[in-house]
Order: structure tokens, then C-alpha cells, then sequence
């Protein structure tokens, strides 16, 4: 009789999400009774604004949230997300274009499986979200990954991308503003790498989920606004949890090119079918309605980014650049690497978080999650006094 694997080969290389374990493990410990300060999760704090929550409520009620809907959509939340597109990402789309998702992890995904031949290789900028590789080996590709550090703000260059580029290269998947590192291309770096890319015949994909999340009076630029011959060759990745406080509501969207949206609305009507029609709901009252709140929101956060790098800047050996966006510090501490800390040799950034949270009772997330050991993330998504006590146990750690 032919043994089988139990599991088959492509889910089992497949790992568990780092961020989500480490803040699993914070939460653990937290339910057990130790005061776990835990920097993991790229969660706001907030509650989700209650003209969203009232909309949710009214759908609830209506009967014809209670059936089956378009798998692509509800077409007033498609027409909503194409607004949105044209006036923050400065792209003219249709509805047409537009596929709704159970969250921007799975318009990650799909754009992955829509695109990708076993073998295409995607050009991926490092650190990247936990996600990305495995999302792209999932849909058969192979991630490249394009390395910069702390010495170059986290931006790649098209040098760079050039020199890993192949002539398996499709896709070059985008970022701004970063998840890990809160990194925002400007203008002209953006227009660069834009032109490389379409002058290479290569597709982009750019999840620009953190595009309303920028300081300084920042813009997060589209590529296909700055470079609209790319059109043709962009899916835009997107969706309301960040700017809106809506992790759990699990709504995001993928824009792009007609048959490639084809495609992916093809596999979602076998994949899942239609969102939640309740979260769709609450999501056109979020695209469509009142955006102070989101204001407050964005004010909040460049308040505790500037806290906590000012405090994390005062730990000898951790160098913790300003982020310009998102709700991130990729902090570089390879200055803590190589030295005895609690009688015990730490020598990557893996094992200086598990010393850390065993010792000072905070969680972070290592390097090792999103690229490179020798670096740590640390979301300031939470309440200004816990973000202050957290560092401050750091510095009195390390001090």
C-alpha cells in the first residue's frame, strides 16, 4: 500500500505567522497573570468609529444582508473603493477592477496565485511582512529577496533590484509606507523604481494598506499615479483595517487590471465567495462617511512614533530610525548582539526577544520574522502608557 504524507508538502512548509505567534504567547502569559506589555500585533487601539458600527447595525437588520451576494462584491462598495483609489492613490479605475476580500491577507494572496507560474520569481524589498513569502511560494513563485538596512532608511534602490533581477523575474512586489519598517519612498524614488519596472516588461504588485497612515505632512505616493503607463501591470492591494481600526471586520480589496481581476474573482467564487455582507456594509460607511476620527487616529500615533523613538534612542547599542509611516519601529540592535545578557551569550535578535520577554516581560517581534537577524519591530498600536512603560522596562534592561 502507497504511504502518503498526512500533510501535504506545499501546506507543511508553510510557517505559522510570526507576529501572530509572538503576540499569542504574549496574550498567554497575560491570561496567566504576568503584566506581558506586548508591542506584537499591528492592531489599533481604538475602537472602530461608531458611524461605522451604527451602519453594521442597519445591516444587520435588512434581509437582503442575509443572502448571497456578488463573490466580487457588493457594486456600491466596489464603486466606494474606486472613489477612494482615484482620490488617494490618484489612479482612475472602475468598479469593474475591483475585488472585495476577507481582509488584505487574502488580496495578498490572490494576487500571488493570480500572477504566478511555479518558478516566477518575485523581487521582494527586506525586511518584508511575515506574509509575503509564504503567500508567494503558496502560489508556486520564488521570493527574491533585496536586503536594506538601517544605513539606507529601509529603501531599496534600483541598483539593487536591477542586480537581483532574472530573466525569471515577473513580478516586483512594492511597499509604502512598510510593514515592518515604517519606510516611505518619495516622489522621485518611487518614480525610478517605477520606470525600471515597467522598462523590464514586470508586474507590480503594492499594498498600499498604510497609505493614509504617513507624518510629516508625507505622502505615501502610488506607483501607478506617479507612473500611470503601469496601470496595465499593478494590482493595488488594500483594505480598511489600519486607517480604520477595523482589524476584525476582515474587508480589503485587490484593484488592477480587468482580466487580471477576472482571474481572481474566478478563484474567489471557489475559494470563499462574497465577504461578509455586514462587513461590506460597515466598509462603505468607512470609505464614504466622516474621516475625523481617522484624523485623531493618525495624530495619536505620530505621537507615541515620536515617543517611542526618542526612548528607544536612549538605549546604548539600539539605534531606532524615525519611521514615516504605518505604525512601526524597525529598530537596528546588532549593538546588543554578541555580548552575555541575564550570564547567557545572545547573539541574534531572536534571542534577545525571548531574553527580553522572559526578563522584562515585554513582547517584540525578532528580525528573523521579516528578513535579517539583528533587528526588532515594535508596534506603537496601543495606549501611550503602556507604549512608555514598555520602553522603560527596555531601558532600565539594557541600562
Amino acid at each position: 500500500m502507497t504511504e502518503f504524507p498526512r500533510i501535504s508538502r506545499r501546506i507543511a512548509a508553510i510557517a505559522e505567522s510570526a507576529t501572530l505567534k509572538v503576540d499569542a504567547k504574549a496574550k498567554a502569559l497575560q491570561a496567566a497573570g504576568r503584566p506581558v506589555i506586548s508591542y506584537a500585533a499591528g492592531e489599533p487601539d481604538f475602537a472602530t468609529p461608531q458611524h461605522i458600527v451604527e451602519a453594521a447595525v442597519l445591516a444587520v437588520r435588512d434581509p437582503k444582508n442575509h443572502r448571497y451576494t456578488p463573490a466580487i462584491g457588493l457594486p456600491e462598495l466596489r464603486e466606494a473603493i474606486a472613489e477612494k483609489t482615484l482620490r488617494d492613490s490618484g489612479t482612475p479605475i472602475t468598479a469593474a477592477q475591483v475585488v472585495v476580500t476577507n481582509g488584505g491577507k487574502q488580496a495578498v494572496y490572490q494576487a500571488f496565485a493570480t500572477l504566478l507560474d511555479p518558478g516566477d520569481e518575485v523581487l521582494m524589498p527586506t525586511p518584508y511582512w511575515t506574509t509575503y513569502p509564504e503567500a508567494i511560494a503558496l502560489a508556486g513563485g520564488v521570493p527574491v529577496e533585496v536586503f536594506a538596512g538601517s544605513d539606507q532608511n529601509y529603501l531599496v534602490t534600483v541598483d539593487q533590484l536591477e542586480a537581483a533581477r532574472t530573466p525569471r523575474s515577473k513580478v516586483l512586489l512594492f511597499v509604502s509606507p512598510s510593514n515592518p519598517t515604517g519606510a516611505v519612498y518619495s516622489r522621485e524614488q518611487v518614480e525610478a523604481i517605477g520606470r525600471w519596472a515597467f522598462e523590464h516588461g514586470m508586474w507590480i504588485i503594492t499594498d498600499e494598506i498604510y497609505q493614509n497612515l504617513t507624518y510629516d505632512g508625507l505622502k505615501a505616493w502610488s506607483i501607478t499615479e506617479v507612473v500611470p503607463e503601469l496601470a496595465d501591470r499593478t494590482i493595488l492591494v488594500n483594505g480598511v483595517a489600519k486607517s480604520y481600526a477595523m482589524t476584525g471586520w476582515r474587508l480589503g480589496w485587490m484593484a488592477g487590471p480587468l482580466d487580471a481581476m477576472k482571474a481572481a474573482g474566478n478563484l474567489q467564487s471557489h475559494l470563499s465567495s462574497n465577504v461578509s455582507n455586514i462587513s461590506q456594509r460597515a466598509a462603505i460607511a468607512a470609505l464614504t462617511g466622516p474621516q475625523d476620527e481617522v484624523l485623531a487616529m493618525r495624530e495619536a500615533f505620530d505621537r507615541r512614533r515620536k515617543l517611542a523613538v526618542a526612548e528607544l534612542n536612549k538605549i546604548e547599542g539600539w539605534l531606532a530610525p524615525m519611521p514615516q509611516g504605518a505604525f512601526y519601529v524597525y529598530s537596528d540592535v546588532t549593538g546588543l548582539l554578541g555580548r552575555e545578557w541575564g550570564g547567557k551569550l545572545i547573539n541574534t535578535s531572536l534571542e534577545l526577544c525571548d531574553y527580553i520577554l522572559d526578563t522584562a516581560e515585554v513582547a517584540l517581534v525578532p528580525g528573523e520574522a521579516f528578513g535579517p537577524s539583528g533587528y526588532v519591530r515594535l508596534s506603537y498600536a496601543l495606549g501611550d502608557a503602556a507604549l512608555l512603560e514598555g520602553i522603560q522596562r527596555l531601558q532600565k534592561l539594557f541600562g
